[in-house]
């Protein structure tokens, strides 16, 4: 153990998870805080304070392993008081633990959840009453009338994001490509919404401009099948900050695939990109 010096180890509690929170949540876990006297270990240990906001995605300047019971130790430390968990492969079964030891989650974002389901994610977010934002980026299995579910789930959702990895367009006149966003129309508190790489036509944005009163920000990158018309753009009025489908992809954070067009009926979740 390295000797701190004094003013280190004997600062008040309210000081020092001042000095920890700044921390990432992965070098609470196996950083050197914890290495740095008793004080620090015990504050790490057994401070909920700590783990309101638990971050637990893969870093890759970070040598560290981060797996299902890393994450699941984190969530137990907020002893109940976690708001915010963001995370990477997630699994239905995580979701569970998570209803369970985070009554009061107030922000959920998955990424790259390829082991999440419609199913388990519904059964997630019925026991999550005051969430106010969730991301689904890359979760291939969480698609079409879900959203529905979520905006009845989900009463005070005011941010949704969801991206795909590329735009994927089924070209049949008898397949519904606004699915998923007749079921955004539900979340009528909805400020905030990102639709990277959705199919989803004109029809279905207006639907969607039309019973979400509150949008202030809107990102429809990589939406091929939108064409932004007068009418379009006369129900956008009231959005602050617009993104477009052709638009700057500059700070978008994931690798982008390129668009695909097909007549044949293949489902999104079992395309290539997602496997």
């Amino acid at each position: 153990e390295v000797r701190p010096s004094a003013d280190w180890a004997d600062l008040p509690i309210d000081a020092l998870l001042s000095v920890l929170q700044y921390l990432e949540t992965i070098e609470l876990m196996v950083g050197g805080a914890g290495r740095v006297c008793r004080s620090w270990r015990r504050a790490i240990r057994n401070e909920p304070e700590l783990w309101r906001r638990i971050d637990m995605r893969i870093h890759k300047y970070h040598n560290y392993r981060i797996d299902e019971g890393m994450a699941k130790e984190a969530v137990r430390r907020g002893s109940g008081r976690c708001e915010s968990f963001w995370g990477e492969d997630a699994t239905d079964h995580f979701l569970l633990f998570l209803t369970e030891q985070a009554p009061s989650l107030k922000s959920l974002r998955l990424i790259s959840s390829k082991h999440i389901t419609n199913e388990g994610l519904l059964a997630a977010l019925n026991k999550f009453p005051v969430l106010e934002e969730l991301e689904l980026s890359l979760c291939k299995h969480v698609f079409g009338k879900v959203y529905e579910g979520i905006g009845i789930a989900c009463p005070r959702l005011k941010c949704l994001k969801v991206s795909y990895p590329c735009f994927y367009s089924i070209e049949d006149i008898e397949y519904n490509k606004d699915e998923e966003a007749l079921g955004i129309a539900t979340m009528f508190v909805l400020r905030s919404l990102q639709l990277f790489g959705s199919e989803l036509t004109n029809a279905g944005l207006a639907t969607i401009l039309d019973n979400c009163p509150h949008l202030v920000y809107l990102d429809v990158r990589h939406c091929f099948n939108i064409h932004m018309d007068i009418t379009l753009r006369a129900k956008c009025a009231g959005i602050k900050t617009m993104k477009l489908p052709h638009g700057s992809t500059d700070d978008y954070e994931f690798q982008i695939e390129n668009p695909v067009r097909t007549r044949a009926r293949k489902p999104r979740r079992d395309y290539k990109p997602y496997v």
